[in-house]
């Protein structure tokens, strides 16, 4: 599990630095009138040198936590995992009067509620103390919820291209679903067992993983 989530944490950080500032020229066009294009390569080139650096020395150092304290490593992944979700949401949700489809604004609608889901994932995990009695099931019921979440919602994103979106309706829907999978895990009791303490995985946790890593793909 620690290589898994390990391995979604480098994914989502170099997603992250993937991410292109503007221009120079478009914020301060008389700075770039006296820039040589070498000046302009080598400064490219240093930069990109130090995003490498300091992305090796923070995943060497994050890797470094698994080996001390798995749960300080699985705290801090899964934040930072929160924030890019709330992140998407907002430039979303900010950027919607610009944008020429709703696709976007559809998938930054769904992970504000997936940030939720991973949020109480987070708290429920082992070790944490916050939720007494439920064990290790109840962490891996909420990752798989948000999993399924996460997985439909990209599959079914492409069908809102040039489609008006009603955001209440969007909004309830999504408010809908999660108070669902909260109510199924913690009152009605209905939501499948997704680990059994000592024995490991049950089926439906190996079926669910079989049926969310082709949607990734896809």
């Amino acid at each position: 599990p620690s290589m898994t989530l390990f391995r979604s944490f480098i994914f989502f950080f170099f997603y992250f630095l993937m991410i292109r500032r503007p221009p120079r020229s478009t914020l301060f066009p008389y700075t770039t009138l006296f820039r040589s294009d070498d000046m302009e390569t080598e400064s490219s080139g240093a930069r990109k040198l130090k995003i490498i650096m300091s992305g090796t020395l923070i995943l060497s150092g994050l890797y470094l936590t698994t080996l001390y304290n798995y749960l300080l490593f699985h705290s801090i992944a899964e934040v930072f995992i929160i924030v890019i979700a709330c992140g998407i949401f907002i430039v979303a949700w900010n950027s919607r009067r610009f944008l020429d489809n709703n696709y976007l604004l559809f998938i930054g609608i769904a992970y504000l509620f997936i940030a939720v889901l991973e949020l109480i994932h987070t708290l429920a995990y082992s070790g944490m103390g916050i939720f007494k009695g439920y064990g290790t099931d109840l962490p891996t019921q909420l990752w798989i919820a948000a999993r399924y979440m996460e997985s439909f919602t990209l599959l079914i994103a492409p069908l809102f291209f040039g489609r008006r979106i009603r955001l209440n309706l969007l909004f309830v829907a999504y408010a809908s679903a999660t108070c669902l999978i909260f109510l199924s895990i913690f009152f009605w009791n209905i939501f499948p067992v997704s680990f059994f303490e000592g024995t490991g995985l049950p089926p439906f946790k190996k079926i669910s993983e079989y049926i969310i890593s082709p949607i990734f793909f896809c």
